[in-house]
């Protein structure tokens, strides 16, 4: 706590928040919650892709990444393509004014470090490149808390990941392999920690367990087109995707299954609509969530949950209901081993509907077995964040670190 003559630590979040993306904005109200329950005098703010949702449903100021709007959006003609470039100019001085104004940044999980779906060097990456970079600079001690990384085969892209993660004061990666590829790609990770994603920081309400005969199932779904080498088959990956996933679910609702559809970014929902439309049964439903607590509100409800995005798996895994992943990266694998169910993942590029509903139907035999494992692996990353936010709060608010030493030695 800061006594009156002090200056509260002012503190800025920073990425792809309010745009849409479920996994990111459940990752930034962990951090919140972390700041308002350990550094109550902390005055905080946000550089994001959505200001208006995060100043919204957060209730912190917040600015806009990009001065250019249509930064995400393909520029064709001449004027698109001048105001973008001018856009990145412009945005090296907001950002560097930002980052002045602030004596910490948090990159609040996320895949930041990877390029596992397709990915501009002059996107995100750029960015993140200017907020370590004049982070150095001014002196703002930058965090990169429980992100995800992946090795890149792109230079350019490859590079600006790179000095961005070692211009970082902090480090940490929500699996082991995220700190392998940064230490493949040349960073120095010896100090760096593991830890489980952020979202698992989140409140959650357990699952109820099974009674009677078969009950509904969430099935997540996902835009999925690729990662950024796959860029060439497209779509052909994702037509793949949407037949055995729509297959699967029809093969559920033969078997009497209710299905409920789950997104986890705005950019799902024509896969919601294809499916609907394919398989027209009152069986198949789709759920309107607007966060993480509503998507675990739908999967706490399911005997079984069969998911493609890494944030689905996530609120599925953490209110213990009995899940398949439809993996995409390498990311998804890991995270399934972790929470003790690596035998049921299935290649989203190659999503076969016979053999998966075999998976299926083998995790739903051990369910029970599966929900016991599912809350004893929650507890454990639940004391591993615990332990995180400690050396959160020792890295980046070295002040109030020392005032709770001295509390507790007196």
């Amino acid at each position: 706590m800061t006594s009156g003559d002090e200056t509260p630590v002012r503190v800025g979040v920073f990425g792809l928040l309010g745009s849409g993306n479920l996994g990111n904005d459940g990752s930034l109200e962990a951090v919140l919650g972390y700041l308002r329950a350990e550094h109550p005098e902390a005055v905080v703010d946000a550089l994001c892709g959505g200001p208006e949702v995060v100043a919204t449903r957060y209730r912190i100021p917040a600015t806009r990444l990009h001065w250019y709007r249509g930064e995400y959006r393909t520029a064709s003609r001449a004027g698109a393509v001048a105001a973008k470039g001018l856009g990145k100019l412009v945005d090296a001085f907001r950002t560097a004014a930002w980052v002045r104004r602030h004596d910490v940044v948090i990159v609040p999980g996320m895949g930041v470090l990877e390029a596992t779906l397709p990915l501009r060097p002059w996107g995100f990456p750029y960015s993140l490149f200017l907020l370590c970079a004049t982070g150095r600079l001014f002196g703002t001690r930058v965090a990169l808390v429980s992100v995800g990384a992946a090795e890149i085969g792109n230079r350019p892209t490859r590079a600006l990941v790179r000095w961005s993660a070692r211009l970082a004061t902090y480090r940490s990666y929500r699996d082991s392999q995220s700190r392998d590829a940064m230490r493949a790609m040349g960073v120095d990770t010896a100090r760096d920690e593991v830890y489980p994603d952020l979202a698992f920081a989140l409140p959650t309400l357990p699952a109820s367990a099974p009674s009677g005969p078969p009950g509904p199932v969430c099935v997540g779904v996902m835009a999925f087109h690729g990662g950024n080498d796959d860029r060439a088959r497209a779509e052909e990956i994702h037509r793949r995707y949407l037949d055995g996933t729509t297959r699967f679910v029809r093969a559920l609702v033969e078997d009497g299954r209710p299905v409920r559809l789950l997104t986890g970014d705005e950019c799902d929902g024509p896969v919601v609509a294809a499916i609907l439309d394919a398989v027209d049964s009152p069986l198949v439903t789709a759920a309107e969530a607007a966060s993480l607590a509503d998507l675990m509100k739908e999967m706490a409800a399911a005997d079984t949950v069969v998911a493609t995005r890494y944030h689905n798996l996530i609120c599925a895994l953490k209110v213990g209901t009995p899940t398949l992943a439809l993996s995409y990266a390498a990311k998804s694998d890991a995270l399934m081993a972790q929470m003790g169910l690596g035998a049921y993942c299935h290649p989203a590029r190659e999503v076969d509907a016979d053999r998966l509903l075999e998976q299926f139907r083998a995790l739903e035999r051990r369910s029970a077995e599966l929900r016991r494992t599912l809350t004893e692996r929650n507890l454990v990353a639940v004391r591993q964040l615990e332990h995180q936010f400690t050396a959160l709060t020792a890295a980046l608010f070295p002040a109030t670190a020392n005032a709770n030493a001295r509390q507790e030695a007196s």
